[in-house]
């Protein structure tokens, strides 16, 4: 065992820079507080965090977690930037939206300004059952910043099947909510106490319309209220205080002041997930292809092949306006805005109707 001292644990960056940011100095004030000290830096440094999603919670977290010093994070979002985000997502700016520069892309870009030292993986991709163990498998835990139940519940079956904990948070309006999910698994001897999952607490998505900041509105207090609360709780979990993890789901609305609190101590035996052991949605049983993405837009992800922008481009000219970059092009024509990615998958705006994007991805694009 090597003696722990500061260049063990912060290494020394290789930097053609004449001078370089001594981490021992960066993170001088969070080794002060006792809950982390010095071992608890080491841990966060050598820490690998998976973020679904980075929208204003994911873009929250992934700062907090990166200012931190948090060693590795995976960065996975399907969406790019637009005006409408900045009031509210810290990593990005007026270029990033001008661009419609990916967000995984560019949360990894503004990372590397302020800590250059955190290795960042980022996906621009769909979390989907043929994905997520490639995606998630080599991060010891998952942060939730996704905007819908679909995704969580495919993160909920594969964090119980890996007996791999994450953190549920949600943001809407003035009101915020975070639940920490650390999985029971039979055949692993895991250092915790099994809590519920979200389909003990959730056995079925919520029924009827659900409201969406496009709907609804959104603060950034409480973007950031929930990220904090969720960061927090990560901080535990790698630096070996997993005891120390809040065991209820917590919601509270920043405007009203009213909070609640529901247990989750108890996995809930009759739970088909983590009780059964039926992971429904990691299988992909009846999961759409195409779905409905808020603010007036519509996903197509059946598609999976590589994309030519610039004969794609050539292509489209003749019908509308384009621009393209190395990650997405952007086809407008009248009321609509396609959004294409290089695996093919398709953003279309202007329609919530699902045959006029179907319609409109097989015309310009092909099917």
């Amino acid at each position: 065992m090597h003696p722990l001292t500061p260049d063990s644990v912060f290494p020394r960056p290789v930097t053609s820079a004449p001078f370089a940011i001594d981490d021992q100095e960066r993170y001088s004030r969070q080794i002060l507080f006792p809950g982390i000290g010095l071992e608890g830096q080491r841990k966060l440094a050598q820490a690998h965090v998976s973020i679904v999603g980075c929208g204003a919670t994911g873009a929250a977290t992934a700062s907090l977690l990166a200012r931190a010093g948090i060693g590795t994070l995976t960065l996975i979002d399907r969406d790019f930037v637009e005006p409408s985000n900045l009031q509210r997502q810290v990593l990005f700016d007026e270029e990033d939206a001008l661009q419609a520069l990916p967000k995984a892309e560019a949360a990894r870009r503004k990372i590397a300004l302020f800590n250059s030292n955190v290795r960042v993986h980022a996906h621009i991709a769909d979390l989907v059952p043929g994905n997520i163990d490639e995606l998630l498998r080599d991060s010891q835990i998952i942060l939730d910043a996704t905007d819908n139940f679909e995704t969580r519940y495919l993160i909920n079956d594969f964090s119980v099947r890996e007996g791999k904990p994450w953190i549920y948070a949600a943001a809407i309006g003035a009101y915020a909510a975070t639940m920490n999910i650390l999985p029971r698994e039979e055949t692993k001897n895991l250092p915790w106490e099994p809590t519920a999952c979200l389909a003990c607490i959730f056995p079925k998505p919520p029924s009827g319309p659900v409201e969406t900041c496009d709907t609804s509105g959104i603060l950034a207090t409480a973007v950031n209220f929930a990220a904090s609360i969720q960061v927090t709780e990560a901080f535990k979990f790698l630096t070996g205080q997993a005891h120390h993890m809040r065991r209820t789901m917590l919601s509270f609305d920043l405007w009203s002041s009213e909070q609640s609190e529901i247990t989750t101590a108890r996995p809930r035996k009759e739970c088909t997930v983590c009780g059964h052991r039926e992971f429904t949605h990691l299988a992909g049983t009846d999961r759409p292809h195409i779905t409905l993405c808020g603010r007036n837009s519509v996903q197509i992800h059946e598609h999976h092949r590589p994309v030519d922008f610039a004969a794609m481009r050539d292509r489209l000219t003749p019908h509308g306006a384009v621009r393209f970059n190395d990650l997405l092009l952007r086809f407008e024509r009248g009321p609509h805005t396609l959004t294409l990615f290089a695996d093919g998958r398709a953003i279309v705006q202007g329609t919530t109707d699902i045959t006029v994007a179907r319609s409109l991805y097989a015309r310009f694009i092909g099917s």
